[in-house]
């Protein structure tokens, strides 16, 4: 029986290509719902805070929240989706207010 040496074992293995195919994680936009409620001045600082909108951007947004009923604040894997919605409800709650938000699959 012939030996084999454990070097010769490895360059076999290291000469066969491996192909591995990674899918990206599906994506989720993370939506704030308008109401009659929650001050204007509550949602930018949401934004900027928990979003990392600039001024600019955060008061773009809400208007579009305002005046369109709905806005999208962010898409991020779901975990984090769904992380930035409980940190939302839960301020919007200690807060007082019944700003609402919905964690939706991008298309």
């Amino acid at each position: 029986m012939a030996d084999i040496q454990i070097d010769e074992i490895i360059d076999i293995a290291l000469d066969e290509e491996i192909k591995k195919e990674l899918d990206e994680p599906p994506k989720y936009k993370v939506v704030l719902l308008n109401d009659d409620s929650t001050p204007i001045e509550f949602v930018i600082q949401i934004l900027r805070e928990l979003f990392k909108h600039s001024i600019a951007t955060a008061e773009q947004l809400t208007m579009t929240i305002h005046n369109e009923g709905s806005g999208i604040a962010g898409v991020y894997t779901y975990e984090i989706a769904e992380q930035k919605a409980i940190e939302v409800v839960n301020l919007s709650r200690a807060n007082g207010f019944p700003l609402q938000i919905k964690v939706e699959e991008d298309s």
